[in-house]
């Protein structure tokens, strides 16, 4: 019996996604849980697993084509097994449901249909996790700052999938001159403005500092892949330049093609800076204690490293679960304010910034959160993160320090009431006890949901969080 391979919701939040590459050709045998292609979700690169046995026999879509969750993508069954019911109303089409509610959509906005198909935010140029209906509980909705949702909740299907980074290497490789062009496109000049090369080249070229505009692809259709990234390497180390690429024409500019996260950060600002209203205020601690704090700690071993930004974050879980009423929710009808502090973590990769979650973080210790921070991170930029690390949060920071942003605003990642932007720690000169002292100082901002945290109630929130962080000893116990 011939089985449908659709496209899954692979995160909470997915309600459309872009197949990267498929990994199995027409013809192919495959059995039940055989990984038949990549998927960007609005978070990840996913697998998309087979759910029968037989032989594909059919692929309906194209590699770069974004399709809503339930779109039939290819159809496997049996080598003499008729298909014709499956493919010959067009196949690539969405399942009736999807098609009404395109149909419908089509009337009041032609350009509308890619809106809401990611639910993440970006955060001050951060990317945050997917919308949900303002009153759904925290597990019901994604979030690409920070969601909202116990981590007692049940894996949605999409948490079965395993991140599929790794695999893009074997698949490059396997590309053959007979496959269909790949439609992946990054920067570049060429058909019409654009250079096209795979997911894992942009990724190597970033890392090793290539530039795609400069090379010419050996995959198909021209696209860039791995071993071009590799063999521009190799140039570079023995001081020769690659040939440059032909440039199409006369053209001054070039068009990018929107990445499903790109996608949800234009959304999720939308969703937040108009409707929310905000206020803002900022704080300047010394972190002069917190200084002798991490070196301390560092002499004490290479285990007991943490970072200010460390020390920051358990700060902020201390002194939230003192003030409930800023480690909340606002959905819509009602606040639901959290005893549990689950911190979102600005991260930034290549495709913009998602948020992970340190779950809990107000009972871990410093190494704990330090711990759970790197690994977080490496997850975050390799795009291996599971729905259940990124979805859950009830409150954000976001760290501009290392990059030397002294102060700045964040913007805050709904349903959630706040979000803390954290600058840089400098040496500045400062008057104490009427003495000119060079002391370490530290500006956060906070951005404030004024139909939840009040002028007041945040204020205190700050206050508690700079006796905190000027006296760091009362935050271990």
């Amino acid at each position: 019996m011939a089985t449908k391979v659709v496209m899954e919701a692979l995160s909470p939040t997915m309600e459309e996604g872009r197949l990267v590459k498929w990994l199995k050709s027409e013809g192919d045998q495959v059995k039940n849980g055989d990984v038949l292609a990549e998927v960007e979700t609005d978070k990840a690169v996913m697998e998309l697993v087979a759910r029968g046995d037989g032989v594909l026999r059919k692929r309906l879509a194209t590699e770069g084509d974004s399709s809503p969750v339930g779109t039939l993508l290819a159809v496997i069954a049996g080598p003499d097994e008729n298909i014709d019911a499956l493919t010959g109303a067009g196949g690539g089409t969405a399942p009736p449901k999807a098609a009404s509610a395109a149909a419908s959509a089509s009337h009041d906005a032609p350009a509308a249909n890619q809106q809401g198909a990611d639910g993440q935010q970006q955060n001050g140029g951060r990317s945050d996790r997917g919308a949900a209906p303002e009153n759904a509980d925290p597990g019901q909705r994604g979030n690409a700052g920070a969601a909202s949702v116990p981590r007692s909740r049940e894996k949605s299907q999409g948490e079965r999938s395993v991140p599929a980074q790794q695999k893009a290497t074997a698949g490059d490789e396997q590309a053959g001159a007979s496959q269909r062009p790949s439609a992946d496109v990054s920067e570049g000049a060429g058909n019409g403005g654009r250079l096209r090369s795979s997911p894992l080249a942009r990724r190597l070229a970033n890392e090793r500092g290539v530039d795609l505009g400069q090379l010419s692809g050996s995959g198909p259709g021209g696209r860039i892949i791995k071993r071009d990234i590799e063999a521009a390497g190799a140039g570079a180390a023995t001081g020769q330049r690659p040939a440059p690429a032909p440039r199409g024409g006369d053209a001054e500019y070039r068009d990018i093609a929107l990445t499903q996260i790109r996608k949800t950060i234009a959304r999720r600002l939308a969703e937040s800076i108009g409707p929310i209203p905000t206020f803002y205020l900022t704080a300047e601690y010394d972190l002069d204690r917190v200084s002798e704090l991490r070196t301390a700690m560092a002499d004490s071993g290479d285990e007991y490293k943490v970072s200010f930004n460390d020390i920051i974050m358990k700060a902020v879980a201390t002194a939230l679960v003192q003030h409930p009423e800023c480690n909340a929710h606002w959905l819509g009808d009602r606040i639901r304010q959290f005893d549990r502090v689950h911190l979102g973590m600005a991260v930034a990769t290549d495709d913009g910034l998602i948020v992970p979650v340190i779950f809990d973080a107000d009972t871990k210790g410093l190494r704990d959160i330090a711990a759970d921070a790197r690994a977080l991170a490496k997850r975050a930029r390799e795009r291996k993160l599971k729905p259940e690390e990124y979805t859950g949060s009830t409150f954000s920071v976001s760290n501009l320090g290392m990059f030397g942003i002294d102060q700045f605003t964040a913007i805050i990642n709904p349903p959630e009431a706040g979000i803390l932007a954290i600058g840089a720690v400098e040496k500045k000169p400062i008057v104490v006890n009427g003495e000119l002292e060079v002391r370490s100082r530290l500006r956060v901002t906070m951005s404030c949901d004024h139909r939840v945290i009040d002028g007041a109630i945040g204020a205190r929130f700050l206050q508690t969080l700079r006796r905190m962080l000027e006296n760091p000893l009362m935050l271990i116990y």
